[in-house]
């Protein structure tokens, strides 16, 4: 089953994983503990202004995962002191859905002291508060379910996400984990083979 890009969200980690039919040539790599999705060396040229974007990125106490440019905002509302649930609400709402051929859901996460997860679709915007892995996708999971996806803040952040890389969803092309407890936050990431 397709279900395109997805995040993973636990109270203290989780993962983002881009699928793709259309952009496979893509990878993640790390800007100073930022993870930006970024089109190979190989990647034939586009204008398609989806294709790159920061999925991980530290927000005052917490860290953000998603699939696209809202990323940035949820992070930086939080490091305006926003609580999570209203940094990850405002921003969903003010970027909405991408306006491409498929009206493609924003979705994102939060993790952190309080942990939530989130999706803005053509129809409607969920925020929920988690407290068990709960994935939700841009295709056919476009609503907070929760998924035996097994983790911890103990957990490394790369086997996450060549976990969350591995799952039995078509079109795999690069995943991001994340982990979170009182010592900070920690990034990995899987590009595939």
């Amino acid at each position: 089953m397709y279900i395109g890009r997805f995040v993973i969200v636990a109270p203290d980690f989780g993962a983002y994983r881009v699928s793709s039919r259309s952009f496979p040539n893509r990878q993640i790599v790390d800007r100073d503990g930022t993870l930006t999705v970024a089109p190979t060396p190989d990647a034939p040229e586009n204008d398609n202004p989806y294709v790159s974007y920061n999925c991980v990125r530290e927000g005052g106490d917490a860290v953000v995962v998603g699939n696209g440019s809202h990323v940035d905002p949820i992070a930086e509302k939080l490091d305006l002191g926003y609580p999570a649930r209203d940094a990850l609400a405002s921003a969903l709402l003010a970027l909405d859905y991408e306006k491409d051929d498929y009206d493609t859901p924003r979705v994102a996460g939060v993790v952190g002291e309080e942990s939530y997860v989130g999706i803005v679709r053509r129809d409607a915007l969920l925020v929920e508060a988690v407290d068990e892995p709960t994935l939700v996708a841009t295709y056919e999971a476009d609503a907070p379910t929760p998924i035996d996806f097994a983790g911890d803040a103990s957990a490394d952040p790369a086997d996450l996400a060549r976990r969350a890389y591995d799952l039995d969803y078509e079109h795999a092309v690069c995943a991001a984990g994340v982990t979170y407890d009182a010592g900070g936050v920690d990034v990995g990431f899987y590009n595939g083979e």
